[in-house]
């Protein structure tokens, strides 16, 4: 079953401050393999990939139901922390939660604080990630409080934020992974069901992602500039399904590895 018809309207109250019950959803199980595409349209479906993990606004139905046909689990990305000036809903952020940009064009940092104001906008965005199959939600840009936004977040307020936005999913019907946000993962872990890395390896990071190993939850690692001989073998060691994407996150991939723990050998 993917939803109760009550659990969208839940989900909306979970950011701004309500509570639900505990809701089925899938999560990807240790032993799975991961392909982002969010660019060079349309999706390679022949990655041999057990998840793919796919834009909430750019991909369709029809794109998630030949990946369930195929045996594929899809994941929905959803900016979560970030203002995006060329999404559909741009228009509904009101200036006063834009903050400063996070070093990408057109992108401005959100005051996570408002949840009054973002929680609406985050649901109606879970709501389209159902009502296109998705299986799973990737919330993006969940570490502001540790960057210079424009507002004077603290750490609790992204534990807030980023619980609100795991349980908003798991009211959706949704699995939910963490992106990023390496020095919450203590207090996060229990929350949500994956992680998903960029460049622990380069920045020698990836030991803070082991508690989701431990707790029996995949980790999900991409490198973008690493030789793929510089990191596979310790995500092996560690557990993690790891690989090289371009910067674009178009198609191209390079050493899909599983997640279940492998011996250095």
């Amino acid at each position: 079953m993917r939803i109760l018809a009550t659990a969208v309207v839940v989900g909306a109250a979970l950011l701004i401050g309500g509570s639900a019950g505990a809701a089925g959803w899938w999560a990807p199980p240790p032993g799975s393999t991961l392909q982002i595409q969010f660019s060079g349209l349309p999706v390679d479906e022949s990655v041999p990939a057990s998840v793919y993990d796919l834009d909430a606004f750019d991909t369709d139905a029809a794109t998630v139901s030949s990946l369930h046909a195929a045996g594929k689990h899809v994941v929905c990305y959803v900016d979560a922390g970030t203002w995006e000036k060329w999404r559909p809903d741009a228009d509904v952020y009101p200036k006063k939660v834009r903050g400063k940009s996070n070093g990408w064009p057109g992108e401005k940092w959100l005051d996570i604080r408002r949840l009054d104001v973002l929680g609406p906008i985050l649901s109606a965005r879970l709501d389209q990630c159902v009502s296109k199959g998705f299986d799973a939600v990737e919330f993006d840009n969940v570490d502001g409080y540790a960057n210079k936004t424009g507002f004077k977040l603290t750490a609790g307020d992204q534990l807030t934020f980023n619980r609100r936005l795991a349980s908003a999913a798991h009211a959706h019907g949704l699995g939910v992974g963490l992106k990023n946000d390496l020095d919450q993962i203590p207090d996060l872990v229990s929350d949500f069901d994956f992680a998903i890395d960029e460049q622990c390896a380069q920045y020698d990071e990836c030991d803070a992602l082991t508690p989701f190993v431990t707790a029996g939850k995949p980790v999900f690692e991409v490198e973008y500039k690493l030789a793929t001989a510089k990191f596979c073998p310790r995500a092996a060691a560690l557990g993690f399904a790891a690989m090289r994407k371009h910067l674009a996150l178009d198609a191209w991939a390079r050493a899909l590895l599983s997640s279940a723990r492998k011996s250095a050998s």
